[in-house]
């Protein structure tokens, strides 16, 4: 499979298949395609699915596979930002936010991902239920905004908003930080916690989440008329 990947900020991959090789993805995110691919809608079993529909995802998987000859298909982006694609292995697995897989080649495997970590799990918000990407094969992430990339060392940490926190290295850890200061929670506008990353790995941070931009746009919504 090669790609290219093209239209920030509203960016799409182009994906160029051999004969036989597939494509997976998880919510209708196709955008065009040629004639040759083929599409197979399958829930790859109940536990699976169920675990997909928990971490953001749809239950069901689409599967599209070139026939009779080279085939392309092209993935969008749902929101403007940016796509980074991702080396999966056996011995490199990744964490990502939830609703952020786009595509993937067939051997990657989509998991829900649960924080170990109780206090993660109760106040993490958007970081309490992610997903783990493991398997083998190239997998495409939307990132909302631009990505920056870190890479931290063995006990180092990164103190992230949840919902700026796009993928980390699974040999990361997470935990919870609870804001300092009565003022500072109550009237400091940042939340009560946030997220602490620690290494080692690579830390993807994403500068403008769907949240924030939610956010960002409703004091400036007309209000009810009535």
């Amino acid at each position: 499979m090669q790609y290219k990947i093209v239209g920030e900020p509203m960016p799409a991959v182009i994906c160029e298949l051999e004969n036989g090789e597939s494509m997976i993805t998880e919510k209708g995110s196709m955008s065009w395609m040629s004639p040759n691919m083929s599409m197979k809608t399958s829930a790859g079993g109940i536990g699976k699915a169920f675990g997909r529909m928990f971490s953001g995802e749809s239950m069901f998987q689409n599967t599209y596979t070139a026939e009779n000859g080279a085939g392309m298909i092209a993935f969008a982006s749902s929101f403007p930002g940016s796509i980074r694609a991702v080396q999966i292995t056996p011995d490199h697995p990744v964490i990502t936010q939830k609703s952020s897989f786009l595509a993937s080649e067939q051997g990657v495997e989509l998991s829900v991902f649960f924080q170990k970590k109780v206090g993660t799990g109760l106040f993490g918000g958007e970081g309490f239920i992610m997903q783990k990407l493991s398997g083998n094969g190239i997998a495409f992430l939307e990132i909302d905004g631009s990505a920056v990339e870190y890479e931290l060392q063995a006990g180092q940490s990164m103190i992230v908003d949840s919902g700026n926190l796009a993928m980390i290295d699974a040999s990361c850890s997470l935990d919870i930080q609870t804001v300092k200061g009565v003022k500072n929670k109550l009237f400091g506008g940042e939340g009560f916690f946030n997220t602490v990353v620690t290494g080692p790995g690579k830390i993807i941070v994403q500068t403008m989440p769907i949240s924030g931009m939610a956010a960002a746009l409703i004091p400036h919504l007309p209000g009810d008329s009535k």
